[in-house]
């Protein structure tokens, strides 16, 4: 019989893969880059069209855009003199919609939580 004590076995991520993890968490660690994001969903956007959706200057979306890139979240596709971004694959799709689902997920709970007290508080 084959028995495997939990203290037996290697962590599931480990090592170099851990830490190429954790460096993608941190490029999206930033709300600015993650609404940088948000907006590549709909597809390729150059720099001025970002600059317009988000409020924000040209030299700071163009440096959110050169973390993302060096993390391999987005790519540039030149069109002429244009650069345009999209999203670097459908990995970052699904990791984008899964991080989405679960944040929705945690603030019905919070609702979920919050209701009853409320109700308390109330008077009923």
């Amino acid at each position: 019989m084959n028995v495997t004590r939990k203290g037996d076995r290697a962590p599931r991520i480990a090592g170099r893969v851990a830490q190429q993890l954790a460096d993608t968490m941190f490029a999206l660690s930033t709300p600015s880059r993650v609404e940088i994001l948000g907006c590549l969903l709909d597809g390729p956007h150059a720099v001025v069209d970002l600059m317009a959706a988000l409020g924000m200057e040209q030299s700071a979306v163009s440096h959110q855009l050169r973390v993302l890139r060096e993390h391999s979240l987005v790519k540039v596709e030149r069109r002429g003199r244009k650069g345009f971004y999209a999203l670097y694959d459908e990995h970052v799709v699904a990791l984008l919609e899964e991080a989405l689902r679960h944040v929705e997920r945690r603030s019905e709970g919070r609702r979920r939580l919050r209701r009853p007290r409320d109700a308390k508080a109330a008077g009923e």
